[in-house]
This record gives structure tokens, sequence and C-alpha cells, in this order.
């Protein structure tokens, strides 16, 4: 898991480079999710989560397209706050 102080760096769309503090990695289904937060963020900003590809010793981020495997993650996510806010 990651302990929140973890930086990544990426490429946007336009070539932009973006950087985002790791939050958590997660595992729904057997399929890891990176939890992202945009550096310099604002209080509104809102979370990124991708899928993690691992190829040979690195990993890819991908974007979750899928609707239903969104919302089975979204909704992971959401048990785990309401676990930590009990």
């Amino acid at each position: 898991m990651a302990n929140g102080n973890e930086k990544l760096e990426t490429f946007d769309e336009n070539g932009n480079k973006v950087v985002f503090e790791v939050l958590d990695i997660i595992s729904v289904d057997d399929v890891e999710y990176a939890v992202l937060l945009p550096e310099n963020s604002d209080e509104e900003t809102e979370l990124l989560v991708m899928r993690l590809k691992q190829d040979g010793d690195e990993y890819e981020l991908e974007e979750i397209e899928d609707d239903d495997e969104f919302n089975k993650v979204a909704a992971y996510i959401e048990e785990l706050e309401d676990e930590i806010d009990e």
C-alpha cells in the first residue's frame, strides 16, 4: 500500500507534465487501482482512480472506461471511507 508520500509523474493528452500524490493502492476483484490526488489541488479537487497495469517491473496507469467497473471501485472506496469514519 502507498504511504501517502509517494509522487507519480505522468503526462496528460496534451503532453503537459502532471504530478499526483499516490494516496493508496487498492485491489478490487484481483485488479489493482491507484487512488491519486493531483498535486497543488484545492479542497474541491476530486480524487482520481486509475487501473494499474504491470508491464514487467514497470506499472502503467489506465483510465477506467467501463461504468460498471468504475462504480464497483467507487463503492469499495466509499466502504473504506465509512470504516475509517467509524
